[in-house]
C-alpha cells in the first residue's frame, strides 16, 4: 500500500499502512473500527482484506454520513452504528468474544476541526460547542462549562486536561467577564486569555485550552478508560487491538493498560506469592510507541502527534 494515498477532503486517516498491517491477524474476521471517522481506515482494511468485515461506529452523524458514502461499494461487508466507542459491544450486541480486530484513532477529525459551525476550531466567531455528536446529540457545550461552572472547577478542569500553567488566572478572568455577558464563542475565549497574557495568545496556548474543554465535554478520557477492558474482553483469543493517541493524556491509559495487560502478575509487591491470573492476558505488538514516518508527516501535517500502539490478546 501507498503511505502517500490520495487525502480525502474529508479526513485523511494516519498511520494506515502500519494499521492494516497490525490487524492482519483479523483479515477473515470480524473489526471494530471504533473511531470511524471518514472512513478511511476501514476503507483500507476492506480492500486489502477482502473476507473481512467491519463493524463502524462513531459519535459523529456527519461522520457516519461521509462514511457510508464512502464504504457503500463494500455492501454487506460493513456495519455503521452511532455510539460512543466504550458503548460499541453493547451498541452493537456482541454477546462475548466476537471481534477479530479493533481499531481506536482518537481526537478528533480535519473535518470537525475545520468546520466552524462544530465549534471545535479557535478561528474567529466559532460557537464554544465541540460536541461530538453536534447539536442533536444534547448535553452541555464548553459554552455551557464556561458559564455555569464554579472558578476552582473551570481552573483544574484547564490545568488537568490543558496543561494550561495560567489556569487559575484564565478561570478568574472567564469568570470576571461571564458577570458581564456570557461567553458564546471562541473570539470570547481568546480574548479572555489575552487578558492574563497580556498580549493575544499564541496558537499552542489557545489550542492547550481549547483541548482541556472538547475533552471534558466529551468525557474522552473517561470513554477510552472504559472502553480499553471492554474492547480487550471482545476480542477472540489472538485478536488484535490497535489504539492511535495524538497527546499523552490519551496516550497514557492505552499504554499502561498495554502493558499490565500483557505481565503475568499484578499482585502488589508486598504478596510473596503470586495469587492474581499467573499469566499475560496477551503480548504487546509494539514495544515502544510507533511514529509517522517523516514522508507522511511532509503530506500530513496533522499527523505529527500521532502515537500508535497494538496489542494481541492471547491465544
Amino acid at each position: 500500500m501507498n503511505a502517500n494515498r490520495e487525502p480525502d477532503a474529508y479526513h485523511t486517516a494516519v498511520m494506515v499502512d502500519e494499521v492494516v498491517d497490525l490487524l492482519r491477524p483479523a483479515a477473515s474476521g470480524t473489526i471494530l473500527d471504533g473511531t470511524l471517522g471518514g472512513g478511511g481506515h476501514s476503507e483500507a482494511l476492506l480492500e486489502r482484506y477482502p473476507e473481512c468485515t467491519i463493524l463502524g461506529v462513531d459519535r459523529d452523524p456527519e461522520a457516519r454520513e461521509e462514511a457510508g458514502r464512502r464504504l457503500e461499494r463494500f455492501g454487506n461487508r460493513v456495519r455503521i452504528m452511532g455510539a460512543r466507542f466504550d458503548e460499541a459491544a453493547r451498541a452493537a450486541g456482541l454477546a462475548g468474544p466476537t471481534l477479530d480486530g479493533a481499531l481506536l484513532d482518537l481526537g478528533i477529525s480535519s473535518h470537525q476541526i475545520d468546520a466552524d459551525r462544530r465549534g471545535f476550531t479557535f478561528r474567529e466567531e466559532a460557537p464554544l460547542d465541540m460536541r461530538m455528536e453536534g447539536r442533536e446529540g444534547g448535553g452541555p457545550t464548553a459554552a455551557n462549562l464556561l458559564n455555569e461552572w464554579e472558578e476552582e472547577r473551570i481552573s483544574r478542569l484547564l490545568r488537568s486536561y490543558g496543561e494550561e500553567p495560567r489556569s487559575r488566572a484564565i478561570a478568574r478572568e472567564i469568570v470576571r467577564r461571564r458577570a458581564q455577558r456570557p461567553l458564546e464563542t471562541s473570539e470570547d475565549l481568546a480574548a479572555a486569555m489575552a487578558a492574563v497574557y497580556g498580549r493575544p495568545p499564541l496558537s499552542k496556548e489557545k489550542a492547550r485550552v481549547f483541548q482541556a474543554l472538547r475533552i471534558e465535554v466529551n468525557d474522552e478520557i473517561g470513554a477510552l478508560e472504559r472502553a480499553l477492558p471492554a474492547i480487550r474482553d471482545a476480542l477472540v483469543p489472538g485478536g488484535v487491538f490497535v489504539v492511535i493517541a495524538y497527546h499523552s493524556l490519551e496516550d497514557r491509559p492505552v499504554k499502561r493498560a498495554f502493558r499490565e495487560w500483557s505481565r503475568a502478575c499484578v499482585c502488589p509487591p508486598e504478596i510473596p506469592i503470586c495469587v492474581c491470573r499467573g499469566a499475560p492476558l496477551g503480548t504487546l505488538l509494539t514495544r515502544s510507541v510507533a511514529r509517522p514516518s517523516e514522508a507522511e508527516i511532509e503530506s500530513n501535517p496533522r499527523a505529527r502527534s500521532a502515537r500508535l500502539r497494538a496489542w494481541r490478546k492471547a491465544a
